[in-house]
Parts: C-alpha cells; sequence; structure tokens
C-alpha cells in the first residue's frame, strides 16, 4: 500500500532529471502517471519503467508552450487514466546570458516555460477540479488535491546572467500564492518548491571551452556551471554536496501526500541549507 493509491498525477517534463525522479517516486507510492517531456524517447523509458514495477502510466510528449497543449494534457490525464488529483509544473530550462545580450526571443521563451504553461495547464485542469469537489461535497466526501510548480533559488536571491530565467521562477511563485488563495475553496493545496543546486544535466559541471548543450526545438542552448564555480557553490551548502534528483523528487513527494493537507500556499527550499543565514 503506497500514500498515493488511486491518486493519478501529472507531470510535465518528465523525461529526466527532476521530472523523471518525481514521476517515478509518485508511482512507487501508488499513484498513475501521466507523463510529459519534449523528447518522446526520455518520456517513452519513464513510462516503461513505472509499468515495469506495476504502476500505471500513459503520456504525451511535446512542449508545454505549444498551442493546446495544456488543454491536451489534462485531458489526456482524465481520459487515459481516468482522473487528476495531482500537477506537478516541472518543464523548464535554463537560457542564460547577460541583460545587454538578452533578446526579445529569450525572454518570452523563460516566461513562457516557466510562468505561462505552468498557468495554462492549472486553467484547464480548472473545471474538473470544480465539477469533481462539488460531486464530493454532495456526497459527503472530503478530498483534497495537489498543485506543486516548481520554482528556484533564483528568484529568490538572483541569477547573474540568468535574469529571465529568475523571472520566469519568479511568476512561478506568484502563481503558486494566488492561486492557494484561489482554490482553497476546492480543497486544492498549492505550493512550489525552490530547489537550490540539483545535479542534472542542466547544472553539469564543466572545463573551460567543454560546455554541454541542449536542444531545445531548433535551437541548442548550453547548459551547466563551470567547474570552479559549482565547487564554489557547493561550498556554501551546509550539507556539502549537490542535491540529487532523487533528493529533489522527496520535496514534490511531501507537497503530495495527505500529511500536507493543510500546507498551502507555502515555498518550500530543497537546496541543502544553501539558502540559510
Amino acid at each position: 500500500m503506497g500514500s498515493l493509491d488511486g491518486k493519478v498525477a501529472l507531470v510535465t517534463g518528465a523525461g529526466r532529471g527532476i521530472g523523471r525522479a518525481v514521476a517515478l517516486k509518485l508511482a512507487a507510492e501508488g499513484a498513475a502517471v501521466f507523463v510529459n517531456d519534449l523528447d518522446a524517447e526520455p518520456m517513452g523509458e519513464v513510462m516503461h519503467e513505472i509499468r515495469e514495477q506495476g504502476g500505471r502510466a500513459a503520456g504525451l510528449a511535446g512542449s508545454v508552450t505549444a498551442a493546446g497543449m495544456a488543454d491536451d494534457l489534462v485531458q489526456g490525464a482524465l481520459q487515459s487514466l481516468g482522473g487528476l488529483d495531482i500537477i506537478v509544473n516541472n518543464a523548464g530550462y535554463i537560457w542564460n546570458t547577460t541583460i545587454q545580450n538578452h533578446t526579445d526571443e529569450q525572454i518570452q521563451a523563460m516566461l513562457d516555460v516557466h510562468a505561462a504553461a505552468p498557468m495554462k495547464v492549472l486553467r484547464a485542469a480548472a473545471p474538473h477540479f470544480r465539477e469533481r469537489h462539488r460531486a464530493e461535497q454532495a456526497e459527503g466526501r472530503t478530498v483534497t488535491r495537489k498543485v506543486v510548480n516548481i520554482s528556484s533559488i533564483a528568484a529568490y536571491y538572483g541569477m547573474a546572467g540568468g535574469v529571465s530565467y529568475a523571472a520566469g521562477k519568479g511568476a512561478a511563485i506568484g502563481i503558486t500564492t494566488a492561486m492557494a488563495r484561489e482554490w482553497g475553496r476546492y480543497n486544492v493545496t498549492v505550493n512550489a518548491i525552490a530547489f537550490g543546486l540539483i545535479d542534472t544535466r542542466l547544472t553539469q559541471r564543466f572545463e573551460a571551452g567543454q560546455q554541454a548543450s541542449i536542444k531545445v526545438g531548433d535551437k541548442d542552448h548550453k547548459v551547466g556551471f563551470p567547474e570552479a564555480m559549482t565547487d564554489d557553490l557547493v561550498r556554501q551548502i551546509p550539507l556539502g554536496r549537490m542535491g540529487t534528483p532523487e533528493d529533489a523528487a522527496g520535496g514534490v513527494y511531501l507537497l503530495c501526500t495527505p500529511e500536507s493537507d493543510y500546507i498551502s500556499g507555502q515555498i518550500l527550499v530543497v537546496g541543502g541549507g544553501l539558502t540559510t543565514g
């Protein structure tokens, strides 16, 4: 028996890194998981792994910023898995340059994926959440549903060279607090996780001239941090290490459990103590 038995979760950006770990953790605790990722292959691998462990999974590949994708994701979860109880708005990436080098396209891309897309997913889910709450009220039942938006400590403490990323992640916090007030009446908790330094392909170390890149649409985006910069950040973390995707998933899972049913509108920092002091 898992703590999420009978629940259905939608996790965006779940093919790799944090999203993958979240999808697998929720599935291990009994949730059926509707998986989304920009890339079909890693998304399919996550679905296969969930099914191999005896869980239920379905999915839809594509960008969360594509027209109509939010509606397709919500309807996909409802139609293929029979419900929707948990939403984890995780999809995102980093596109960093100093402010004088920011293009209009770059600014819009960061706001689209980190702010507009999560809002559209919640908008698409609103009719289902309202209708289910009213039906459960009529039956004399109380069911709590969960939303977890993924933010970053960059939204609190800044990120040189990453103003549009920090702006998008800051918007995720505003969405969280506003929706916690708006959806409390439907017994939906809305919280956010602000991650610190988590070891994923977006934060991988690189030496001079060896920076990796990821492909988003038709563009290659440089990712990772210089080795010296990463080492300096790690020295500032009281726990003395970068977090793992599984560490990150633990924070998300906490906010999806019944034990967190009275926690809403909160921003949980998962960063090994980096933000203390």
